[in-house]
């Protein structure tokens, strides 16, 4: 079976100390596509491997609210450790209901070393370079600033895992999900990935932060076809400034008064705080909530429908479909008192599908949630997501 719908992980008593084989080489480049609905959101990247260097470009565009990145990258793969160069061109714009040409502009490089230990265990080590532009008021104090930063990362788990290697790589190439096993998650069905990320105002730096990022999985084998997964995230900012008015350090030297909203108030870049949302993080949110402190968990019950089978509707051959029953809950603010507080803890439920068809030579993901927040920080969220596998 393909990796995809119930194969993101292995039971907890499957053997998974053998590597995978080694994909089929292709000749020519090959194209990855991911859409999603109702965001209308594209992930698109094409790549070829030419002896040991890897090449690829990708673009990420947003349909409704016009954000878009493109990115290129080389990849160069060691016998002991893996070393990748990116650029990057990332814009993004208000929401959609703004009605407003304000935007945000982020363009830059990094660079990036893993050395994998085995194939479980992996140590990251980051090296990037943010040049920000913004033409929103709010955003002044930022505007044609740098942000500069280091990160050590170390991760359990396997090196398909996408959104654990966004946690130690790069965060803004990472294809969203909608749920948790379309990643491989580890040995034994457990992973554990955390990140240290050190922003300096030295040199071409003007942010001053330090940055603690931490997520664990689990796997739990009900029975023979069903299963539940367990995912937990926390993040929290050790080292990091507010910017009061009239303060005259560097990231602040623009703020001017004492009216701009809480997220902008941090001698860190708003891109750099945590995020609560309804796409990875709590399926019910509506709304995309920013933090310097924050820790959620969800659950998900996969119960198959039918499994490794050929259904043919309308010349799809459908092979696979889970009915999926969803919880999770949620807090994130400024203050370490959020975690203590009840009051500011984001409960939500959601019942949704997964499956996977195959049209032509593609394979294809199929996944759709309808969640609800129940302390009224939104209605009723319908999600939907499409991914092709060649």
């Amino acid at each position: 079976m393909p990796p995809g719908v119930g194969g993101g992980a292995p039971a907890p008593d499957a053997d998974t100390t053998e590597p995978a084989p080694e994909a089929p080489r292709r000749e020519g480049f090959v194209p990855k596509l991911d859409l999603f609905f109702p965001e209308g959101e594209l992930d698109l990247r094409v790549n070829r491997l030419i002896n040991k260097v890897f090449f690829e470009g990708q673009v990420k565009y947003n349909f409704l609210e016009g954000d878009i990145t493109a990115f290129l990258r080389y990849r160069y793969y060691g016998y002991r450790r893996t070393f990748q160069l990116t650029a990057f061109d990332s814009v993004e714009f208000d929401d959609l209901e703004e009605l407003s040409n304000e935007f945000s502009r982020v363009r830059g490089m990094l660079g990036l070393v893993q050395w994998p230990h085995n194939y479980h265990h992996r140590t990251f080590l980051v090296a990037e370079i943010d040049r920000i532009f913004s033409n929103q008021e709010e955003l002044r104090f930022s505007n044609n600033k740098t942000n500069s930063f280091v990160r050590l990362g170390y991760q359990i788990g396997t090196p398909r895992d996408g959104r654990s290697n966004s946690l130690v790589g790069e965060r803004r190439a990472r294809v969203e999900r909608l749920f948790t096993p379309f990643r491989e998650i580890g040995p034994r069905g457990a992973g554990f990935t955390t990140a240290l990320t050190y922003g300096f105002d030295v040199g071409l730096g003007d942010f001053d932060y330090v940055r603690l990022e931490l997520e664990g999985l689990k796997r739990f084998q009900l029975s023979e076809r069903e299963f539940l997964v367990w995912r937990a995230h926390a993040g929290t900012f050790p080292a990091v400034d507010r910017c009061e008015a009239g303060e005259v350090a560097t990231a602040c030297e623009d703020l001017g008064d004492s009216e701009i909203v809480e997220p902008n108030r941090y001698s860190t870049p708003r891109s750099e705080l945590f995020r609560l949302d309804g796409r990875e993080s709590l399926k019910g949110l509506s709304d995309r909530l920013r933090g310097t402190e924050e820790l959620h968990s969800t659950v998900e019950l996969f119960l198959p429908w039918f499994l490794d089978t050929d259904r043919k509707t309308f010349g799809i051959e459908w092979s696979n479909w889970y009915w999926i029953l969803y919880g999770g809950v949620g807090t994130i603010g400024f203050d370490p008192d959020v975690y203590t507080d009840l009051e500011e803890w984001i409960p939500d439920v959601g019942f949704g599908f997964e499956s996977s068809f195959r049209l032509k030579k593609y394979t294809f993901f199929l996944s759709g949630i309808v969640a609800h927040a129940l302390n009224g920080q939104g209605d009723f969220e319908g999600k939907l997501s499409l991914k092709s596998y060649h």
